[in-house]
This record gives C-alpha cells, structure tokens and sequence, in this order.
C-alpha cells in the first residue's frame, strides 16, 4: 500500500478544506477504499476522516419524509423505525448485502460512493481496465463477464455498480444532498449516478473535492406493499446477480402507483419507467406482472456469458411484485 498522509476533520468546512487538496479521498467505514488501496487500486495522497463529524442522524422532514446523514451505518439505516415503518424496502435491501460486521462500518455516504466489484477492475495484475486505467482496454468484454451489464453498457465498460441499498433508494425516489467550498447542492438519485459511456472512470456527477451530506427520503406510498428481491450464487455474503426493488400502491383492488428498479444488470440502478406504467390501472396479479415483466427486460443488449440475466431478471421481476403485492403464487 502506498504511504499516505492522515487526518481527522474537525467539521465540514476543515473536511471540504483538506479534500480539495490533490490526491485527497475522503475516509468514512472505509470498507471499501481500504480494500482497494490495499491492492493498489486506489492510491490517494492523503485520507480524511470523518467520522467525527456528527453526521449520524436519521430524522423526520417537515414534508413528511426521513432525512439520513451520510454517516449512518448501514446497520443503524436498516433497524431504525423510521425506516422500517415507512420505507421496508429499503431496511429489506440493506439487509440483503454483505455481513453483518460490514453493515455496522458501511456508511449511508459510502454505500453510494463504493466501486464495481469487476474483477478486472479490482485485479491490477489485469492490465486492461478502462475504469481503473482509462484508454487501456475493456478486458472483460471478451472475458469473464457473467456478471457484467446488460444495460447502459458502452464499448469501453461493462462493470454493474455493486450497491443494494442504491436500487431500493432509486424506487423511493431518494435526494442526494452534496456539499462543495463553494455551497450546498442537491443531487436526484436518478442524475447521480453515470453510465460509462466513454469515461467509464467516473462513477457519479460529484465534483472533485464534494462531499455527501446526507440522503433524503420524500414521503412513499410503498411502506403496505414493496420488495427487495436479490438473486444470487449463493445466499451468504455474495453479490446479486440480478436484483430487483418494487413498490405498489393499491386502491380498491387496482395498482394506482409502482415503481420498479432493477440492480446488478448496469453501472447504475436501473430504473424501469416503462413497465411502472403498465401496471397502473391493473388488478395485481399473475396477468399485470409478467406483461410488466416482459416490458422490463426491453432494451437488453446482454454479452455471450450473462444472457441468462433477460430471463432471470423477467422472473424475478414477476417474483418481487407477487411479493410486494402480497398475492399467493
């Protein structure tokens, strides 16, 4: 590991002051920088922590909804009330990843801002990765890729972004509220994150030097009828293969609301518009969730490995809204 220069921050402003020095990174649980930099893939000049802050509040808006400051754990986000009550699918999702030792130093802020799990990516011994060394190749496209993207992919990246908490987060409609020495700004979830395109290096819309406040949650409609659906190898400590975060609102025995996300299938959560609107105006039922399942899947351009995804992802689609609706298969 490369040597590096350490300090606490005192308060936002010293933490916004130090990070905008060259080759500064902010440190919150570090469970995943201190993996990277321990293999080399990331290499700052200097870590500031945060963790003395104080952001580590979950807390009712006056419009009805829950704030969460960017240093929560993800552990403390899953078992608050607040959370469990009125947003389950997001307790559900957090609760779907990783250990529980890992939930207890992952951060709200650090969930948002961890890296794809391609092991190209991670491997510096593989020396082909557009996003860890941009012009140098994409060495998954034409080699393992199981695992990689059937969405939002471009020639020069097919990593998926690993979060669970951040597809759950999408269907709820989630804020981002960032902050840089020259103020405050607030960042839709769905325009935070970015496709590869041909700068597959950069994972999201922050500013160097920015750093996430907290994350703020509207009023939801979903607390009586949502699901976070994870799809994986094994069921202890691995990443989704496909996974999918649904949201109902029912009246009368009709869908008058739905919002569906799918994970692991792009470098962001990807939100699924289309098959939302199918399902407005419809009884739930095994008639409603596979017409919307069957629009979900549109678009998918899958490689030679993960072809199984558009039928896995049609499935589990089906499967979290029977779930969510609460309908007996």
């Amino acid at each position: 590991m490369k040597t590096f220069a350490f300090r606490h921050a005192a308060s936002v402003d010293d933490a916004l002051a130090a990070g905008a020095a060259p080759g500064a990174k902010y440190l919150a649980g570090g469970t995943n920088l201190l993996d990277l930099m321990k293999g080399g893939v990331e290499e700052p000049d200097s870590l500031v922590d945060l963790r003395r802050l104080g952001l580590t509040t979950i807390a009712p808006t006056a419009g009805g909804g829950v704030f969460i400051d960017a240093g929560v754990t993800n552990s403390a986000i899953a078992n608050h009330p607040l959370i469990r009550t009125r947003y389950p699918v997001l307790s559900h999702a957090i609760l779907s990843g990783a250990t529980t030792q890992l939930r207890n130093m992952a951060t709200a802020g650090g969930n948002l801002l961890q890296r794809t799990r391609c092991p190209y990516f991670m491997q510096t011994t593989f020396t082909s990765c557009n996003k860890r060394d941009p012009g140098s190749g994409c060495a998954a496209r034409h080699g393992f890729h199981r695992e990689h993207a059937i969405f939002g992919a471009s020639d020069h990246c097919v990593a998926i972004h690993p979060s669970d908490m951040a597809v759950a987060l999408a269907i709820l409609d989630a804020t981002v509220h960032v902050q840089s020495p020259q103020g405050r700004r607030s960042i839709p979830l769905d325009g935070f994150f970015a496709l590869p395109g041909s700068t597959p290096d950069v994972d999201n819309v922050l500013l160097p030097g920015e750093l996430i406040l907290g994350i703020e949650l509207p009023p939801s409609d979903f607390a009586d009828h949502s699901w976070y659906l994870k799809v994986r190898d094994r069921h202890s400590y691995a990443f989704a293969l496909v996974s999918v975060a649904a949201g109902l609102h029912v009246t009368d025995g009709v869908i008058t609301a739905a919002a569906l996300a799918l994970g692991a299938v792009a470098a962001t959560p990807w939100r699924l518009h289309a098959a939302e609107q199918s399902l407005i105006g419809r009884p739930p039922g095994e008639e409603a969730f596979h017409g919307a399942a069957a629009v979900a899947m549109d678009g998918a351009q899958p490689l030679t490995q993960n072809a199984f995804k558009v039928d896995l992802g049609r499935h589990s689609v089906v499967r979290a809204l029977t779930l969510a609706a609460g309908v007996r298969a």
